[in-house]
């Protein structure tokens, strides 16, 4: 392996180390939510390990599959991945976005009972400024790929400032949608109860006048 291998296996473990993590069995599928507006950037990065480090893993070669569904719950990636790896992909709706991890292992479920650990990290949008920019000796190219990368975070950050305008909106029409059917609602049920009064009344008045009784 290169030197950049090592530093890309490097900076990917200094990312898992403060990264989520759950535990998945060897044939078990399990799957987080996550939201994300539209035409957003996400980078993931995995760590598929034994529960117990200090046991022997029966099945050294088990990878992950990892399926990427949108809001509308259609496939938006589906790739198979090693033990350790890095995915990305653009959203193409704002909402919440499914992925589902499952393990590759082809062993019968009766002997697929192994517990394993799944380190997790997802990023959204341009977080790193790439290594060969850095690396660089005109100080120009350096200054300019520092301005882009500060114009992509803006670019992101005011995606997610119109996503969550636009979950604002939604929850206030479903509120007043809400409120005006609880008020009518209200409205219906003080005139029917209005409605039996009376009626009870005059059942109760011509009973009387029938009995003679005033």
């Amino acid at each position: 392996m290169g030197l950049r291998g090592v530093g890309f296996l490097l900076q990917c473990y200094l990312m898992l180390a403060a990264a989520m993590y759950f535990e998945l069995g060897e044939q078990e599928e399990k799957c987080i939510i996550e939201e994300i507006p539209e035409d957003t950037l996400v980078t993931g990065y995995f760590l598929l390990e034994p529960w117990d480090l200090k046991k022997a893993t029966r099945s050294p070669h088990l990878g992950v599959t990892l399926t990427v569904r949108d809001p509308n719950h259609e496939i938006q990636m589906s790739k198979r991945y090693g033990k350790f790896s890095k995915f990305t992909f653009t959203a193409h709706a704002s909402g919440q976005h499914f992925f589902c991890f499952q393990t590759n292992s082809t062993r019968f479920s009766v002997f697929a009972g192994e517990r394993l650990k799944l380190h997790l990290d997802i990023q959204m949008g341009e977080h790193t400024i790439g290594h060969d920019t850095d690396k660089t000796k005109d100080k120009m190219e350096t200054l300019e790929n520092n301005l882009s990368h500060l114009v992509d975070q803006m670019k992101y950050i005011t995606m997610q400032q119109e996503y969550q305008r636009e979950k604002e909106d939604k929850f206030r029409q479903i509120s007043e949608v809400t409120n005006s059917k609880v008020l009518w609602w209200a409205v219906v049920q003080t005139t029917i109860l209005l409605s039996v009064g009376f009626w009870q009344m005059k059942r109760l008045k011509d009973f009387f006048i029938a009995k003679k009784l005033v």
